[in-house]
C-alpha cells in the first residue's frame, strides 16, 4: 500500500506560530522532487509541542495542499488512547490516507496493553494505520508476536520500524505476513532495511534531500541495489550529521541554509551548536545539496 521515501514533515514556524505558507510551499517541493507520499504531525514535525488545534490545523492543511496527488499519512499518536481517537478521527475527516500512531510513550504499557491500545484505535474509524515501533523514545518495544495480533486487524497495515534492527524485518514479515508494510524509521539503515524486505522509509533527511532519498528508494525497489549504496554514501554524511542533536533541530537548520524554511523550534529545543553547524554545512557540501 505505501511505498518509497516519505518525509517526516518538519513544522516551519514564524516568531513562535505556524507558518502555513512555507508549509504549503513545502509540500509543493517535496512533490516535485519525487517523494512518494509525506509524514506531517510526526515527531519531526515537533507534535510533542505543537496545540491540539495546531495539530489538526497542519494535517488539514497538508491534506488540502497535497490534494490527492501522493498518500498523507497523519501523525495520530499520543500516550493517551482517547487524544488519539481525537487525532485520528480528524485525519479521517479532512481526507489523509493513514494515520502513524507511535507506541504509547512514557506510560510503558504491557505487549496486552499495546493490543488494547491500537485495537481501540483501530475501531475509532476507518482509517488505516501504520505502527510505529521505537522503543529509543517511547520505552516500550512491541514485539513481533504482539504486531502479528494487530496485523490480524483489517485496517492495521504496516510498521515503521526503527528498532535498528535489521532481522525484524524478517520476522514480522514472517509473522505479520508479505502484505503487511514494512517502512524503515531510520534514514542511516534504510538500505539495508529493505535489502531486508522492506518497502519505504518515513525519513528525517528526506526533508532536506528528498530526491536523493527517493532516488535511493526508486533503486532499492527496482533491486538496483549497487546504484541504491552509491547514493546511500552520498547522503550518509548528512544521516550522521542532522543526528548528532536532535535531528529535527538538524534538517531544519540544513533547510534554513537552503532557504527552505526558519530554523526555529520550540522549547524545550534549541538551536544547533557551532560545531554541529559545521558539520551539516560539511555534509550538506558532499551531497552536492550546496556550495
Amino acid at each position: 500500500m505505501f511505498r518509497g521515501s516519505f518525509p517526516a514533515l518538519v513544522t516551519p514556524f514564524k516568531n513562535g506560530e505556524l507558518d502555513l505558507d512555507t508549509l504549503k510551499k513545502l509540500v509543493e517541493w517535496h512533490i516535485g522532487e519525487g517523494s512518494h507520499g509525506l509524514v506531517p504531525v510526526g515527531t519531526t514535525g515537533e507534535s510533542p509541542t505543537l496545540t491540539h488545534e495546531e495539530h489538526e490545523t497542519v494535517v488539514e492543511e497538508v491534506v488540502r495542499a497535497v490534494g490527492g496527488r501522493i498518500p498523507v499519512i497523519a501523525g495520530a499518536g499520543s500516550n493517551n488512547t482517547l487524544e488519539s481517537m481525537r487525532f485520528m478521527q480528524h485525519a479521517a475527516k479532512v481526507g489523509a490516507d493513514a494515520a502513524l500512531i507511535v507506541t504509547p510513550y512514557y506510560n510503558k504499557p504491557t505487549q496486552r496493553g499495546l493490543i488494547a491500545h491500537f485495537t481501540a484505535l483501530h475501531d475509532c474509524c476507518e482509517l488505516p494505520i501504520i505502527i510505529y515501533n521505537i522503543p529509543g523514545r517511547s520505552v516500550v518495544d512491541m514485539t513481533p508476536e504482539t504486531m502479528g495480533e494487530l496485523a490480524k486487524l483489517p485496517r492495521i497495515v504496516g510498521v515503521k520500524d526503527a528498532t535498528g534492527d535489521l532481522a525484524r524485518v524478517n520476522l514480522q514479515r514472517m509473522i505479520c505476513g508479505p502484505e503487511f508494510c514494512q517502512i524503515s524509521g531510520e534514514d542511516g539503515t534504510a538500505h539495508g532495511f529493505n535489502a531486508q524486505g522492506g518497502q519505504g522509509v518515513i525519513s528525517v533527511t528526506a526533508n532536506v534531500a528528498p530526491r536523493l532519498v527517493a532516488e535511493v528508494q526508486n533503486a532499492t525497489l527496482e533491486g538496483d541495489y549497487a546504484k541504491a549504496l552509491e547514493l546511500q554514501d552520498r547522503l550518509m554524511p548528512l544521516h550522521t550529521a542532522i543526528f548528532t542533536e536532535p535531528g529535527l533541530v538538524g534538517v531544519k537548520y540544513a533547510m534554513s541554509q537552503l532557504g527552505l524554511c526558519s530554523e526555529e523550534v520550540r522549547s524545550p529545543l534549541t538551536g544547533l551548536t557551532d560545531e554541529t553547524k559545521g558539520m551539516v554545512n560539511d555534509a550538506l557540501r558532499f551531497a552536492g545539496l550546496m556550495n
